[in-house]
């Protein structure tokens, strides 16, 4: 290939490619060249706000502990580590998908490209990762939400709460009611207000833990030891938090498809934005939280202000936003890998015709039938399973062990490894992209073994 991976000469930051490849089609080889190809019209600013929404989680929440658990200055680096990390596996898919047939990138796609006879299992891989999280975001609004309204109702009166008002299941039934036409919304970008309000409720939290340092609530329990570097045995289990908290490749595709002159720089922005601003949330809650309670920190950093504080309980009712409005981001790249494992030859003879090969988006492609029953399905499945299972943490230990350390480190390393074989240019570059391939498979195997151990040596309550 004569480009250098990663330049962007068209708006759509694909480049010229060889009409004799075997996969000349999904390259973009066949003669489209006079086609007009049309642009994508997400911003720059929803882009990054929909890709930070879908970075921080309710596992923000823990990084206090994590400090707690190394010290103020390991707990501060391994945090920026991961933040890099997860950086340069965002990099890397960025440059495979300019490679990608116009705004039509994916991990099927880039997959055809590089392991062709993996590329379903890659999706299953996704989907179900993205379905598990999905799971997660629910069963925290159906149990998080009894607890809020019982804060809300103490502080503005003196009688107890209906006890209709305390079952989370009813309060899930209602949520989804929000949730189901989001869920249905093609366009990542149309998520852009849902991942503002989202954001918005973020800087709220920060607001709670930073007030709560300098100006201590009433009835706060007292702090423990402040430690530079103190390292104890719940490090083990609290740096996989923080290497998954970063987790966002599922939706690096769709984000590239959709912006406006997705050419790298812009891309490059787009990345290091999202990944900077969780980071620095992360460090944020982390630090203040830790100086506030230290070694006495909990799991749930909110959990360890007084529930009765109308202040806190606004900042649980943050936290219900946050999660309510991640929901969507799941079911989105899990409905579209969903349609490629279901559809994989249909979409491989698609790639092949000249008209769909320079449509608008890859979710585009999609038909309004398939579309309409793979996001029942995941509704309607994610719901019924969240609302019948309360506790699903050892089953999404091991789906975020496993899926997460795949896209982030595995795939984004093993794509650009294959696809700039040969490329002289790219040689630092390729042999970056092997090691993190690498440390991906370490992680992997260092977080599936010890959840492993979990289940067979429990911790001791």
């Amino acid at each position: 290939m004569t480009n250098t991976y990663g330049t962007a000469p068209n708006s759509a930051g694909g480049g010229d490619h060889e009409d004799s490849s075997e996969h000349s089609a999904l390259l973009g080889g066949h003669s489209v060249a006079n086609v007009a190809k049309p642009d994508g019209h997400a911003s720059m600013i929803s882009s990054t706000s929909n890709l930070a929404n879908t970075i921080i989680g309710s596992g923000m929440l823990t990084f206090p502990l994590a400090l707690a658990s190394a010290g103020i200055l390991p707990g501060m680096l391994t945090c920026v580590l991961s933040g890099g990390i997860a950086v340069f596996g965002l990099y890397l898919l960025s440059l495979c998908a300019a490679k990608a047939p116009h705004r039509r990138a994916s991990f099927f796609a880039i997959a055809q490209m590089t392991f062709p006879k993996a590329a379903v299992f890659f999706d299953a891989a996704i989907a179900i990762k993205c379905f598990g999280v999905s799971i997660s975001y629910l069963i925290i609004i159906k149990d998080l939400t009894p607890n809020v309204i019982a804060s809300l109702y103490h502080d503005l009166s003196d009688s107890e709460p209906p006890q209709w008002m305390l079952d989370g299941r009813r309060w899930l039934s209602i949520f989804m009611l929000v949730l189901i036409p989001l869920a249905f919304l093609r366009q990542l970008n149309s998520l852009r207000h849902t991942s503002y309000v989202a954001l918005f409720s973020v800087a709220y939290l920060l607001v709670i833990v930073i007030r709560c340092y300098f100006w201590p609530l009433k009835d706060m329990p007292p702090a423990g030891e402040i430690h530079l570097i103190h390292f104890t045995s719940n490090f083990i289990s609290t740096f996989p938090v923080q290497v998954f908290a970063f987790t966002c490749s599922q939706n690096l595709f769709p984000i590239y498809n959709e912006v406006k002159s997705n050419t790298q720089p812009r891309m490059n922005v787009i990345i290091g934005s999202a990944i900077g601003s969780a980071t620095l949330v992360y460090e944020v809650i982390a630090v203040f939280g830790y100086l506030t309670f230290g070694t006495n920190v909990g799991a749930n950093i909110i959990a360890m202000y007084p529930a009765k504080s109308l202040f806190v309980a606004i900042g649980q009712v943050a936290i219900v936003i946050l999660v309510l409005f991640s929901y969507p981001l799941q079911v989105h790249p899990c409905r579209n890998c969903l349609d490629k494992v279901f559809h994989a030859g249909e979409i491989m003879k698609q790639a092949d015709n000249e008209e769909e090969a320079v449509d608008d988006h890859g979710s585009g492609a999609m038909s309004n039938t398939k579309h309409t029953i793979l996001t029942v399905a995941i509704i309607v499945s994610t719901f019924t399973i969240a609302y019948l299972v309360d506790d699903l943490k050892i089953v999404l230990s091991f789906v975020g062990s496993t899926g997460s350390t795949t896209i982030s480190f595995i795939l984004p390393g093993l794509f650009y490894w294959k696809i700039s074989r040969g490329d002289e240019s790219s040689r630092l570059l390729n042999r970056a992209a092997l090691a993190l391939a690498v440390y991906g498979v370490c992680v992997f195997i260092f977080c599936l073994g010890y959840n492993i151990y979990q289940v067979i040596k429990p911790p001791a309550l």
